[in-house]
């Protein structure tokens, strides 16, 4: 994202994420206010992140979406047996979620965003 008054939010959600080590409801809004500026910025994938994102956390009151791995070097079996030991969430992958968000225009971290739009919507189902 480009908008300094974007970029500035994305730091405080951040910021309180990290201190609070919590997911609040002022986060949910942060979210809701941060949406206008990725759909001006016509960011059709970081809006969709973050409307899904604060649906999700209205829902569940928690980030439950795991930070999206990198491929596994082991067997196919052994991926499934420690994926979900290994499986980031909470705090930690919203924090990293946000700042995919605030740095958008590298092409991994759409790739990702668009990951995390997946497991969203898999999520909901």
């Amino acid at each position: 994202m480009e908008n300094k008054k974007a970029l500035k939010l994305i730091d405080q959600i951040i910021k309180e994420t990290q201190e609070a080590n919590i997911i609040t409801d002022t986060t949910i809004d942060q979210l809701k206010e941060l949406r206008p500026f990725a759909v001006d910025e016509k960011l059709p994938v970081v809006a969709k992140s973050i409307r899904l994102a604060y649906e999700h956390i209205e829902e569940y009151e928690v980030f439950i979406i795991p930070i999206p791995q990198d491929e596994p070097l082991e067997t196919e079996e052994d991926a499934d047996e420690t994926e979900e030991d290994d499986a980031i969430t909470g705090v930690e992958s919203f924090v990293y979620f946000m700042n995919l968000i605030k740095n958008q225009h590298k092409k991994v971290n759409e790739d990702e965003l668009r990951e995390y739009n997946e497991k969203f919507e898999a999520f909901a189902e």
